[in-house]
């Protein structure tokens, strides 16, 4: 059995538009696919704002440009069976290569794991879709 702790993150949310970069996961055990910004776990010593430059550029290759802080959530989770808890620092920020902006899909790597970050609608998200985590994004955006 796995330890179960606290896990601090830090997720950057990149607007075009009315939509925003998330990276597209799976749970099997709830057949449920979500969606997130990316971002990932703070290391020691290491600012929540550092932490989304260095996570877009191990990720998808990009930095980040006009990072700002927006707010902090809570998420209390249950993925793959397994519960979750983390405290996400919530950050904004562009991209610094704008031909990102063009792609609907752009290919990722996480610790040698593929995933697909996807650009979606604000819109696509809510009751009877496919969530967004962590769950009170969507209210600390203003949508």
């Amino acid at each position: 059995m796995r330890e179960e702790k606290i896990r601090p993150i830090a997720i950057c949310v990149c607007r075009n538009g009315d939509r925003i970069l998330v990276a597209e996961g799976h749970d099997s055990k709830k057949g449920q696919t979500f969606y997130r910004p990316l971002g990932g776990t703070i290391e020691f010593g290491e600012r929540g704002d550092e932490t989304v430059r260095r996570e877009f550029h191990e990720e998808i290759a990009a930095d980040l440009t006009e990072v700002r802080y927006v707010g902090m959530l809570e998420n209390i989770f249950i993925y793959e069976g397994q519960r979750g808890h983390e405290v996400v620092l919530v950050y904004d920020g562009r991209l610094s290569d704008a031909n990102l902006y063009e792609k609907e899909t752009i290919q990722a790597d996480e610790l040698g794991q593929p995933f697909k970050a996807v650009w979606k609608r604000l819109d696509e998200f809510g009751p009877g879709k496919p969530p967004v985590y962590p769950d009170g994004l969507l209210e600390l955006l203003g949508v």
